[in-house]
């Protein structure tokens, strides 16, 4: 009778968690929504509007060009896709004229290429640009969503009461758990909350969603991704101590390859997203992106930190020299070391530093290099002194671990 018992409520909890066996990595893949975000104009810019030429043509280029490989799997669609009504029977479908052969269309040609589709929805009466919301529709939209092949859902918080969130989102939880269809669930729960000065609770935000945006929306600028930065700083405990494998801070999208970043300053995002642990979606036009940030992107070393399978969020442990120093601990006692310089007066600055300093204490000694020179710098006592150069909005990063 007690098996019984335990295995009932073994079966309930299955129902009301999202403990669905997904993304025990951070996601990796694309979205459109800060490269492209609503164009809904196919007359004029046929080649750049939210249609599915657009996601058909970034689907052959991660499948082409080495992304998939490097670990990017999805294709995701943010908003501005669907019909501004529901049919007559309540479900949702897609724009026809920008996207005339339908989602699950769509989605079989993603999948032909091995790769994953993502989609995008709000908990509330309407998304965020005006299309129809889930929240009397939740069950349904989630079973439409399965029906399609859809293997991510972002559902975003426009048009709805942070306050009820807490009750609205997990019911999302149950219903895309109820369709059998694996689907990594992305929420925007704890964003809506923050800038309502509510407290969000980690706990049960980590029990219903896989990953969850809690910050502001990434924008096209330097400015936009430091402070981003700035507040993983200054909530380092709170965050870290929220994810793990299957759940996830999302400090949003990589604006790698885009207008606003110099080389530099991309290095930088991609080296500080793998330190937190983030999910690692691209938003650039992957038909153009000049070779540089392509291979920012495609650095499997950096993307080994950012997907090392205890998922630790990096903290920052010191400062030298106005030097931002981030350290993440790794499997099998690996450590990722970011030096971070966002200083912006011209001159590259420069850090001295003993890796006992930074909490490093096999006393045998690491073997280290750097994960964007692609060099290996030898093996390094904790007591050694290692010299680094880091230039204006600039970063370098090391990958360490323990060695005789």
């Amino acid at each position: 009778m007690e098996i019984k018992l335990l295995t009932l409520l073994l079966c309930v909890y299955h129902v009301v968690s999202m403990d669905n066996g997904l993304a025990r990595t951070p996601p990796m893949g694309w979205m459109d929504w800060e490269r492209f975000r609503c164009n809904i104009d196919c007359a004029n810019d046929p080649k750049n509007c939210i249609g599915e030429k657009l996601f058909r043509d970034m689907a052959d280029e991660m499948a082409a060009n080495g992304y998939k490989d490097a670990g990017y799997q999805y294709v995701c669609i943010d908003d501005c896709w669907m019909s501004m009504q529901r049919d007559s029977h309540g479900k949702l479908y897609a724009n026809t004229t920008r996207f005339p052969s339908g989602i699950k269309n769509l989605a079989d040609y993603i999948h032909s290429k091995g790769l994953k589709l993502g989609i995008y929805e709000d908990y509330g009466t309407h998304t965020c640009g005006g299309y129809p919301g889930s929240i009397d529709h939740l069950e349904q939209d989630a079973q439409t969503f399965a029906e399609w092949g859809v293997d991510y859902l972002k559902l975003d918080g426009c048009y709805a009461s942070p306050s009820k969130m807490d009750e609205g989102y997990p019911q999302m939880t149950k219903a895309l758990n109820a369709t059998g269809r694996p689907i990594v669930f992305s929420c925007s729960w704890p964003d809506y909350q923050r800038s309502q000065g509510m407290e969000p609770n980690y706990t049960l935000i980590g029990e219903n969603c896989n990953l969850w945006r809690n910050y502001a929306d990434v924008q096209d600028s330097w400015k936009s991704v430091s402070g981003i930065i700035d507040y993983y700083k200054k909530e380092q405990k709170t965050l870290a101590a929220a994810q793990g494998p299957g759940k996830w801070n999302d400090p949003d999208m990589l604006i790698i390859g885009d207008y606003g970043l110099s080389y530099d300053q991309a290095k930088i995002q991609m080296a500080m997203w793998a330190i937190f642990s983030s999910p690692l979606m691209m938003s650039t036009d992957l038909r153009t992106i000049k070779s540089q940030f392509r291979d920012i992107l495609l650095n499997k070393e950096v993307i080994a930190v950012n997907q090392d399978p205890l998922g630790k969020m990096g903290k920052p442990v010191t400062e030298i020299n106005g030097v931002e120093i981030w350290v993440k601990e790794m499997m099998y006692d690996g450590r990722a070391v970011a030096f971070v310089n966002r200083h912006t007066d011209g001159m590259p600055r420069h850090v001295t530093v003993k890796l006992k300093d930074l909490g490093f204490d096999y006393m045998m000694g690491y073997e280290v290099r750097d994960i964007f020179e692609h060099i290996e710098m030898g093996h390094i006592d904790i007591s050694q002194i290692l010299k680094f150069t880091v230039n204006p909005t600039g970063v370098a990063m090391i990958y360490a671990y323990p060695s005789e």
